[in-house]
């Protein structure tokens, strides 16, 4: 299952989001058929969204106070807890391709700025110049937050949301990966939940998978992917579970957004309390989910 995000997404964006998650959804798809491992899945999946600039993920990422694109993500192998992420870097096009590598070559879990783009170096992944991440839609945006003053309603047509996926594979075993540029104007080194084990996701072999999108500051403070998966582990459903997490959200949080989960039976749950989340899953019978 991926998601493109939780937000207000007008008409004309629609169709963009729908097609960006089917494209995604697919790439993991193709890897899991071919016997590829769940954290493949996710990994390709969020790449996938982080090179599709209608999302709030990799190119076309909110700009912050300085007009710059930072950028934040994480993946997690459920099968073993162990996670890899990264956060307000500039010049990585995929970070979550870089969260892998922090994963599987790193004895940390999160890089930030410029040590994890040094890391990144010497695992031999490119870096491109932090203007490649920036689009002309973003750049008229924070132009007009600039000028006006910070306000949504500038960035009502844009992109606005973070990225994430959850899979399974045949082995039974489960990962979960968000990414995101964050949200428009925030103070230059601002990192939300997205990068934070058990906030932007988490995964558990056990008990299932979470990735969550929406205000960070809110997500952080209930640990929204975490105790979303202590819900599966104690017996919800995963809907319920994900009901219950963005009622919580709302309650206690005091802020909107979304998740999305997946259960170690490869159950799928999906809730927001934003107007719309964009998201794409295929169904008991093979059919294929797309929202909005």
């Amino acid at each position: 299952m991926v998601h493109g995000g939780a937000w207000e997404i007008p008409g004309v964006a629609a169709p963009a989001c729908r097609t960006g998650c089917r494209r995604a959804l697919e790439a993991g798809e193709r890897l899991l058929d071919r016997g590829g491992s769940a954290v493949d899945a996710v990994e390709a999946a969020i790449a996938v969204l982080e090179d599709d600039p209608v999302f709030d993920a990799g190119i076309g990422s909110h700009l912050n106070l300085r007009g710059k694109v930072q950028l934040d993500a994480i993946l997690m192998d459920g099968e073993t807890l162990e996670a890899g992420a990264v956060a307000a870097v500039e010049r990585i096009r995929n970070p979550i391709r870089l969260a892998r590598r922090v994963l599987e070559a790193s004895r940390h879990i999160l890089l930030v700025a410029e040590g994890a783009e040094e890391f990144a170096r010497e695992q031999g992944m490119p870096l491109c110049l932090p203007d490649e991440l920036i689009t002309e839609w973003q750049l008229a945006a924070w132009l007009r937050c600039r000028d006006a003053g910070h306000s949504s309603a500038h960035h009502f047509a844009s992109p606005q949301g973070t990225v994430g996926a959850v899979a399974i594979d045949a082995t039974g075993r489960i990962a979960a990966g968000t990414s995101t540029g964050g949200t428009c104007c925030k103070y230059p080194g601002r990192v939300g939940d997205t990068p934070l084990i058990g906030c932007g996701c988490y995964a558990d072999s056990t008990a299932g998978g979470a990735s969550s999108t929406g205000l960070g500051e809110a997500i952080m403070k209930i640990v929204m992917a975490k105790s979303a998966i202590e819900l599966l582990r104690g017996g919800a459903e995963p809907q319920a579970a994900a009901a219950r997490m963005i009622q919580l959200l709302g309650e206690r949080g005091r802020g909107a957004g979304g998740v999305i989960l997946l259960d170690c039976q490869g159950r799928i749950g999906a809730c927001f309390n934003t107007p719309q989340m964009a998201y794409a899953y295929r169904d008991s019978t093979g059919g294929l989910v797309l929202s909005p």
